[in-house]
């Protein structure tokens, strides 16, 4: 089954609530208006109504089942409470009157509706930079218990293949802390999609063929990630083509329970992962779905700006799908 396929399944009925903090940008209101008319999700647009409905009317599209939703009107009482609810858990870190100037910002407003319990996730980043989306995000929503750090993975698919590929969005270079982190959240993201998860730790050595530093790190990061997350297949370091290639598997790792069968490949840092699902994008004709933010406590999806409208519905529907396992 086609993943989208599978996924609107998964989340049809459970009304899961996503916010769009970019609400006049007509790739966010016609997918807003797909996803309602679709029964797939609760959408809440930020921005004023008049504009929003301006941009509707010009794509031709029927707003009904979105909730408009205006941060410049929004009731007093109700701003109040989200602005105390933000002093709060910024902890002395911002005053009232810094939290209120927060809250004018979009992003801010739609991290404090999921975190309220107003909406079950967020998806932005059709016209900011990434950092406007994550910021608030862990400032706010903050990461998982047990999680110190965020990674973005991307879903490649291809016909019935489905891999996931991480980090390709966030760390730049982690130490092996991170890349364990890494591969125990790309795990929990694999079984979101129905995968069983197989985790490779990816290098240019495969079990001590080749020496240095960068090696080191990926056996280390292994071994924590093996320790975190005993139930779970993870093996490394490992090149590319043992991890892929059972053939390769089975000459270059005996007896492992993930070589040749990989279907997470875990990359040593973030310019190999970057590369890496390009390649396969490019290359080998994979739709690359992402980056899937990893790690916080509820879901943020961030959009590349060159998104599509197509592009903003699927992030939707992943986004609704990480909801129900949040």
């Amino acid at each position: 089954m086609d993943l989208f396929t599978a996924l609107a399944q998964k989340i049809t009925g459970k009304n899961q609530t996503i916010v769009f903090p970019e609400g006049t940008e007509p790739r966010i209101v016609g997918a807003a208006a797909r996803l309602a008319a679709d029964g797939l999700v609760k959408p809440i647009v930020l921005g004023p109504s008049a504009k929003i409905e301006a941009v509707a009317k010009e794509l031709k599209a029927d707003l009904t089942g979105v909730q408009v939703l205006d941060p410049a009107t929004y009731p007093a009482a109700d701003k109040q409470a989200m602005l105390d609810a933000l002093v709060a858990r910024r902890k002395g870190k911002n005053t009232p009157e810094q939290a209120a100037k927060m809250l004018e910002d979009e992003n801010y407003f739609g991290t404090m509706l999921v975190y309220m319990g107003q909406a079950d996730g967020m998806v932005s980043g059709a016209v900011h930079p990434t950092g406007d989306t994550v910021r608030p995000a862990l400032q706010i929503i903050k990461t998982k218990p047990g999680s110190h750090r965020i990674s973005g993975a991307f879903i490649m698919q291809k016909g019935d293949e489905r891999y996931v590929f991480a980090d390709c969005a966030i760390n730049i270079d982690p130490d092996a802390d991170t890349l364990a982190e890494i591969a125990t959240q790309s795990a929990a993201t694999a079984k979101v999609f129905d995968i069983d998860p197989k985790v490779a730790m990816l290098s240019f050595s495969t079990k001590g063929s080749a020496k240095g530093d960068m090696v080191t790190k990926v056996q280390e990061a292994t071994a924590k990630a093996q320790a975190a997350a005993p139930d779970v297949a993870i093996d490394g370091e490992m090149q590319f083509d043992a991890a892929f290639v059972e053939k390769v598997g089975l000459q270059k790792a005996p007896g492992s329970k993930v070589a040749g069968h990989a279907n997470v490949f875990v990359f040593p840092e973030l310019q190999s992962g970057n590369i890496g699902y390009k390649i396969a994008q490019r290359f080998g004709g994979f739709e690359a779905v992402g980056p899937i933010l990893q790690g916080l406590n509820k879901p943020v999806s961030d959009l590349s700006r060159g998104a599509s409208e197509e592009d903003v519905y699927k992030v939707a529907i992943i986004t609704a799908a990480q909801g129900l396992e949040a």
